[in-house]
C-alpha cells in the first residue's frame, strides 16, 4: 500500500471516528460510560493504526504522512483507551518522532497526560478532564499545578483558566452533565482501568 493509499485510510477512520461520537452525543448515548459501538470503532482504528506502524517500523509523521494524515493517527492514538500496551507504545514513537519535529509535540502533551490518568497518576500539562465534587468539570489532578500554565505555554496550549471555561461550554453544549452519583461512577471506572489492564 502506498503512503497516499494509507494516509486515506487514516484520515477516513478519523473521521468515522468523529461521526460516531457526534451521532452518540446527540442522543446523550456517549456520556453514560464506554459505549460499546465507540469501543468497537477505537479499536478497529487502532489496528489499523498498528498495522501501518508495523508495515513502516515508525509513527506516521507529518513529513511522510502530511499534517492529515499524521492528526489522524494521533486521534486515533488517543481515543484507543482500552489498548493500554497500544496507547504506551504510541507515546514512544511520539516522543521519538517528536525529537525530530516530525510531529505536533502537543500529540505528546496529550497522550501522556491520558496515560497519567488511566494509570492513576498527576498528570502533567492539564488536559484531561472529568466531574469534580462539586458537579463542575475540571482538570484532573495535575502534578505541580503552579507550574501548569508555563508547561502549557511551551508546547503551545493557552492557559487553564481559559480551557476550563471552553471545556464547561462545550459539555454543555452538548448536553453532558455531571453524574448523579460521582462517586459510583469513579468506582466504575476505577474498576474498568483495572480490567483492561491501566492499573493493577
Amino acid at each position: 500500500m502506498t503512503d497516499d493509499e494509507w494516509r486515506a485510510k487514516l484520515v477516513d477512520a478519523a473521521l468515522h471516528d468523529q461521526h460516531v461520537r457526534a451521532r452518540l452525543a446527540a442522543d446523550g448515548a456517549l456520556f453514560s460510560g464506554y459505549h460499546p459501538e465507540m469501543e468497537a470503532v477505537h479499536v478497529a482504528n487502532a489496528k489499523l493504526l498498528e498495522t501501518l506502524v508495523e508495515a513502516i517500523g515508525a509513527w506516521p509523521t507529518r513529513t511522510r504522512f502530511g499534517d492529515d494524515g499524521a492528526s489522524a493517527a494521533f486521534l486515533i492514538a488517543q481515543h484507543a483507551i482500552s489498548l493500554p500496551a497500544f496507547q504506551r507504545r504510541a507515546l514512544a514513537l511520539l516522543l521519538d518522532a517528536a525529537e525530530r519535529g516530525e510531529i505536533n509535540v502537543l500529540d505528546t502533551a496529550y497522550l501522556s497526560d491520558r496515560i497519567a490518568v488511566f494509570e492513576g497518576r498527576e498528570q502533567i500539562f492539564g488536559t484531561q478532564f472529568d466531574w469534580d465534587q462539586h458537579g463542575q468539570l475540571s482538570p484532573a489532578p495535575i502534578a505541580e499545578e503552579s507550574g501548569v500554565d508555563e508547561r502549557r505555554a511551551h508546547v503551545g496550549l493557552p492557559p487553564m483558566a481559559e480551557v476550563i471555561a471552553s471545556m464547561r461550554a462545550s459539555a454543555a453544549a452538548e448536553g453532558h452533565g455531571a453524574p448523579d452519583d460521582l462517586a459510583k461512577r469513579r468506582a466504575e471506572f476505577d474498576a474498568w482501568a483495572r480490567r483492561v489492564g491501566w492499573r493493577a
